[in-house]
């Protein structure tokens, strides 16, 4: 039996081990041009804050006044868990200082979040959820935060970021940062998926994987089946179907951007579709799944609303959501095709 496995020599460890985020983005963009730089200080920005909150998240079970609600509801009518408070914090305090953004735009607040003193020479908007799947927190599971960087069009001068709403081709970059066993953020701009594994000891993100590819199909379907009788009958079909193949397993943990890094990396298809209290579904446009959707789609898979491409969707506010249907291309398809025999 011939081995194949690839033998990685000293040098290209060491390669290897030196390869930042900042620098990644550089080569990425093959210039060293003020566009280029820019985006690479962004993505510097939003590690600093991936690197604040995990900081904040291993101390949690330790430090009083981390964990539980404050009390409050959000622009979404949920309530506000107290690191959903501090992240966004973290992100706002981290952008003031960057000189690069205008405006930050979190599903945690209700209208975006200006920086006069950055807007005459920044020209981009971050978008963010701080915290996806904060519910897990208290329980010491994984959560996640999930970014999109857009550029500002025109001068906003209304101040209701209403150049936000267009579709997720828009984006210039986009991403997520998962905190778990390792703290591993993933981006793209708009050429190819790369992750990278935050080093401690260096207090950097060093690069481990790139141009990530999505299988074709996969094995897992991950779907929140607590809401079985309140979907559509076309997705309770498609699930009893999934249920009778031997080949599915069911993984789901409440987290969006755990059960997202599953199926990039191993395949499958993960759905949040509308129910009859949220026929639009839970997950929003411009925080959530456009950003995944930039992301899935830049690594080979597909992207859904169950009949539209979810990168088409132009929102028509700010906190707009979708039904959403994401991950291997074949598995995708297979949705969307008891959807689309419903409608016929």
């Amino acid at each position: 039996m011939v081995n194949t496995q690839k033998i990685i020599t000293p040098e290209q460890n060491l390669d290897r081990d030196c390869t930042t985020l900042s620098r990644h983005v550089l080569q990425q963009l093959q210039s060293f041009s003020p566009d280029a730089q820019d985006l690479s200080a962004l993505m510097n920005r939003i590690a600093l804050a991936g690197k604040l909150i995990a900081r904040r998240l291993s101390r949690a079970g330790l430090m009083e006044g981390v964990l539980g609600f404050t009390g409050e509801i959000n622009v979404q009518g949920e309530w506000v868990k107290k690191l959903d408070v501090f992240a966004n914090e973290v992100f706002i305090s981290v952008f003031e200082q960057s000189g690069l953004v205008c405006r930050l735009a979190s599903e945690e607040m209700e209208n975006p979040y200006y920086i006069p003193e950055n807007c005459p020479i920044g020209r981009y908007t971050l978008l963010y959820d701080p915290i996806d799947g904060s519910s897990n927190v208290d329980i010491n599971l994984n959560v996640g935060s999930i970014f999109a960087i857009r550029q500002q069009q025109g001068e906003d001068l209304d101040g209701e970021a209403k150049d936000l709403l267009q579709d997720g081709y828009q984006q210039i970059a986009a991403g997520y940062i998962l905190y778990g066993p390792s703290t591993v953020l993933v981006y793209s701009l708009g050429r190819g998926v790369h992750s990278f594994i935050l080093d401690p000891s260096l207090g950097e993100f060093i690069l481990a994987q790139e141009n990530i590819r999505i299988p074709e199909q996969g094995s897992v379907y991950s779907v929140n089946e607590g809401n079985f009788w309140q979907w559509d009958e076309s997705i309770r079909e498609y699930v009893r179907y999934v249920h009778s193949q031997d080949r599915y397993t069911a993984r789901y943990s409440g987290a969006l951007v755990g059960d997202i890094h599953r199926i990039l990396m191993q395949g499958g298809v993960f759905l949040y579709p509308g129910t009859k209290k949220q026929p639009n579904g839970k997950i929003r446009v411009l925080y959530e799944s456009a950003p995944l959707a930039f992301l899935v789609e830049q690594a080979g898979g597909k992207t859904s609303t169950g009949t539209q491409n979810l990168l088409e969707v132009i929102p028509e506010q700010l906190h707009a959501r979708t039904p959403l249907i994401i991950g291997s291309k074949i598995d995708v398809e297979l949705a969307e095709s008891f959807i689309k025999k419903e409608l016929c």
